[in-house]
């Protein structure tokens, strides 16, 4: 598996995953429901994924050539997305994504990332060392539950 910057010509794929993340791995999260599943969905768009990767830190996880894995965070440590393709759940994907993540977060200069998890993605998170932070809310699109998650990375790279 190699982890690499992203490109506009992931887009499509890394779209697909994501899509598929979430309409096959959180359904703790939009128990089946069309209708919340539908909002959820509506900005995981092509044309919304490349505008991201043109925006912020977006990173993919690729095998022999196929996607397994997309995650972004913005210029101040904020995870921003993190979903792996379903059959590559469970291989480490998630983790090595979050990891570049945090590794990019000490070279900008930053000591702290910081994250919303839904209920399915907060056991994962919890097992990296992110710390829930007294702040939950509903999310805005969706409306589901969110806990905001903080992690020190410590000192800065020189």
């Amino acid at each position: 598996m190699r982890i690499r910057q992203a490109s506009a010509e992931d887009a499509c794929a890394a779209c697909s995953v994501i899509r598929r993340s979430i309409t096959e791995l959180c359904h703790a999260d939009h128990g089946g429901d069309e209708v919340y599943l539908g909002k959820w969905l509506s900005n995981k768009t092509v044309e919304n994924v490349t505008r991201w990767i043109r925006q912020s830190h977006v990173v993919v996880a690729e095998e022999a050539g196929t996607l397994l894995g997309v995650a972004a965070m913005t210029d101040t440590g904020k995870i921003i997305l993190n979903y792996v393709s379903p059959h590559a759940r469970f291989q480490g994907v998630s983790k090595a994504l979050v990891q570049w993540l945090e590794a990019r977060t000490r070279t900008l200069g930053l000591t702290e990332c910081v994250l919303e998890a839904t209920q399915t993605a907060l056991p994962f998170y919890e097992s990296l060392g992110y710390v829930k932070s007294p702040r939950t809310y509903l999310l805005p699109l969706i409306g589901s539950p969110a806990t905001v998650l903080r992690k020190s990375l410590g000192p800065p790279e020189a």
